[in-house]
């Protein structure tokens, strides 16, 4: 039994998420308003630049997740966050989730500038000016050119949440093409990994990247910290609690596909009431569900 992901609406959205989708609206129309203004770049300032850039400056590991380079490239982040981020919350809570959505984005902006440190040290160490079509600049000049914006990091570290907590959940790619989460993430990423390697657009492929290594990172750390992977050196049985015996193929495969139709029915009641709306025992259940994934 294959469960099929239905995003839930606006108006019960968890809080961070929530947040997260007015706060960046907020820096994008202050961003415009800037612009329209005073004819003030902010994501010269917010903007994660280069490292050993006079620009640079710590605290742009964080806003720089608050920038976007246009309309277009904060709707999908939106998006992306509205559509996964719901129910990670949800099953998360919004601390837990909260953490794991900065420490996807600033690892993302760690993995960016170790790519550019790599891509850059020859320039820096060898080389005064940087051509640039008709002209040369100084180099230190061409680095504060070297902004890096938006949420992307942070939302692949969802993406990749996401897809281990409902690996068999399904999503339709154009609202048409259906896919399992687990194919959803493991395409994307290896996208995003050729293109790092390949492409020569102004897109931050590795900073995608290293937001899914980070928050994998986070996920197995946690679930190493609450003993899913610890050694006991017990040999553990499947049994039957109620007769003491181990469990059949046929009790195993049938336990699992009850679980997988409870499972595919309070996701329903979420699309139509929300989480809010299910009782103790059934946010316990689907909890437990997704560590079990």
């Amino acid at each position: 039994m294959e469960n099929q992901f239905r995003p839930q609406g606006f108006s019960i959205l968890p809080t961070v998420v929530k947040n997260l989708l007015i706060i960046n609206v907020i820096f994008f129309l202050a961003t415009w308003a800037a612009e329209a203004t005073w004819r003030i770049d902010l994501s010269q300032y917010l903007g994660l630049h280069y490292i050993g850039a006079s620009d640079f400056r710590p605290y742009q590991f964080v806003t720089y997740m608050f920038m976007h380079g246009g309309f277009t490239h904060l709707f999908f982040n939106m998006f992306a966050l509205w559509m996964f981020g719901n129910s990670i919350e949800n099953a998360w809570g919004p601390k837990r989730f909260l953490i794991f959505y900065f420490v996807c984005g600033i690892g993302a902006g760690l993995t960016q500038e170790l790519v550019q440190y790599i891509q850059l040290s020859d320039i820096i160490e060898h080389y005064q000016f940087v051509r640039m079509g008709n002209r040369s600049i100084p180099v230190d000049e061409y680095l504060n050119m070297l902004t890096t914006v938006g949420a992307s990091g942070a939302v692949y570290g969802i993406l990749l949440a996401f897809g281990m907590m409902w690996p068999n959940s399904r999503i339709y790619i154009y609202f048409a093409i259906p896919i399992k989460a687990k194919w959803f993430v493991i395409f994307y990423g290896l996208i995003e990994l050729f293109s790092g390697f390949s492409s020569v657009d102004n897109v931050a492929h590795f900073a995608h990247v290293g937001g899914m290594i980070f928050g994998l990172a986070l996920i197995l750390y946690w679930r190493y910290k609450e003993g899913y992977w610890r050694p006991n050196f017990r040999i553990k049985f499947n049994k039957d609690f109620t007769g003491g015996r181990p469990k059949s193929d046929w009790e195993y495969n049938k336990e699992r596909r009850d679980n997988d139709k409870r499972t595919d029915e309070i996701l329903e009641k979420i699309s139509k009431g929300g989480y809010s709306s299910l009782t103790e025992e059934e946010k316990d259940f689907l909890f437990k569900q997704s560590k079990k994934n």
